[in-house]
């Protein structure tokens, strides 16, 4: 099965300009001088490609793909690479910019970077997607490398596109180059613990902020909407820590139980029945919409773009929101959330324990050395904890919500980074 990242915003806001809003409040209150706020507000590099394919029927087809490289301030740029017929290039700066944010947020010594091709993965046979993602490889064969740019999968893309992409990379290089991509099988140098990564950050954000605000796990309650790969990760290991998750939701609906639902079951029969919970017999199915507005202790989007708008944003009754998915949160709903006293952990925070743990595979690729489960797993939950506290205390020290306190944390250290560096 493919690995699917959060989804980025799509909706009537231009996800670009999504994210410069939250970025110019943020850049306000630190007072960022002109200089650095002009070189941050805009990619480093943008490349466009043009690339042909032969299909299984003869045809060639020629595709648009994308690589963005928003920031290389803090070191070699890093992020995904998105297979979906709908991707626009304001879409990948967006989500090119989010991950330099995300890469200094915990600190990791990466730039931002996104790319994308427009098709549609599912409706082209394994050989058409091999050709397309070595075409693309080739055609950014001197963009991309273990210290330049280093790629990712995204929606539609997974362990197989980045063992092409590594192939085709490594072939031109005349030597097997492992650390130029992320996100591999295990069995080429991909990391141990890296598919539960988005998730189980998601999960030590949860629990941190729920210290935070007093919230006892073992009597607190959930709802996960998006049982994909990041939600139900998320959704097992809060259970695991006590939480009682009361709903969750996927393509096929949403299912509720007020007495809990088992995760590991549900986890169980998605697997079994290709990857979807439809038929799922341990809740009772319910208006997708009203999981969000659902009265639940913490509500966890891990699914797509733009749920939580000015047309539900009223209605929600959690303490608390942790961001699975990127841009679950529409910029217009911000405000209202924070009137409401709802606490959020943004995106750019929650979800960064999958770039955290594409790093320990970069770093054990240059080492020659892989770690164990444990090594990653206590290495990555320290990160994201250290990330939480940093942000908490800016959210305090400034009196911001705790969305800006992450813009803030990270812009300063890119900003500090690139005067340490001499500008330009």
């Amino acid at each position: 099965m493919l690995y699917k990242e959060p989804a980025p915003i799509k909706d009537r806001e231009n996800p670009f300009e999504s994210m410069m809003s939250r970025f110019n409040v943020a850049a306000e209150v630190l007072g960022l001088d002109e200089e650095v706020y002009n070189v941050l507000k805009s990619p480093t590099r943008q490349v466009i490609v043009n690339i042909p394919v032969t299909m299984d029927d003869g045809k060639v087809r020629v595709f648009e793909g994308f690589r963005v490289m928003h920031s290389n301030i803090l070191g070699p740029s890093k992020g995904g690479i998105r297979y979906a017929p709908d991707v626009f290039l304001d879409e990948v700066k967006a989500l090119a910019a989010w991950m330099t944010w995300k890469c200094a947020v915990v600190d990791i010594p990466y730039g931002g970077a996104k790319g994308g091709i427009i098709c549609d993965p599912y409706s082209m046979s394994a050989g058409e997607i091999e050709r397309l993602t070595r075409a693309y490889t080739n055609s950014l064969i001197d963009i991309f490398g273990p210290d330049r740019d280093i790629p990712a999968p995204d929606m539609g893309t997974g362990p197989r596109e980045m063992a092409w992409l590594m192939d085709e990379y490594s072939k031109t290089r005349g030597s097997t180059e492992h650390a130029v991509v992320t996100g591999k099988p295990l069995v080429l140098g991909g990391s141990l613990g890296r598919v539960e990564a988005t998730g189980r950050g998601v999960m030590v954000s949860a629990m941190a902020a729920m210290d935070k605000l007093g919230m006892d796990p073992s009597k607190s309650t959930a709802v996960v909407q998006g049982f994909g790969n990041v939600g139900a990760w998320a959704a097992k290991l809060m259970a695991e820590r006590g939480v009682k998750i009361l709903g969750i939701s996927d393509v096929s609906g949403a299912y509720w139980n007020d007495n809990g639902i088992d995760i590991e079951e549900a986890i169980e029969y998605k697997n079994e029945h290709n990857g979807r919970l439809e038929g799922y017999k341990g809740a009772e199915m319910m208006d997708p919409n009203e999981l969000l507005t659902a009265k639940v202790d913490v509500l966890v989007p891990a699914a797509v773009e733009d749920v939580i708008t000015i047309h539900n944003v009223d209605k929600i009754q959690a303490r608390l929101i942790v961001e699975g998915a990127n841009g679950p949160t529409s910029y217009k709903a911000d405000s209202i959330i924070n009137e409401k006293g709802i606490m959020v952990v943004p995106d750019i925070l929650a979800n960064s324990g999958g770039v955290t743990v594409s790093y320990f595979e970069w770093v054990q690729n240059r080492m020659g050395f892989k770690w164990t489960l444990q090594r990653v797993n206590e290495r990555a939950e320290r990160i994201m904890n250290e990330a939480f506290e940093r942000v908490y205390a800016a959210s305090q020290k400034y009196n911001v919500p705790m969305r800006i306190a992450a813009y803030i944390v990270a812009i300063d250290k890119v900003a500090m980074t690139y005067k340490y560096r001499g500008g330009f």
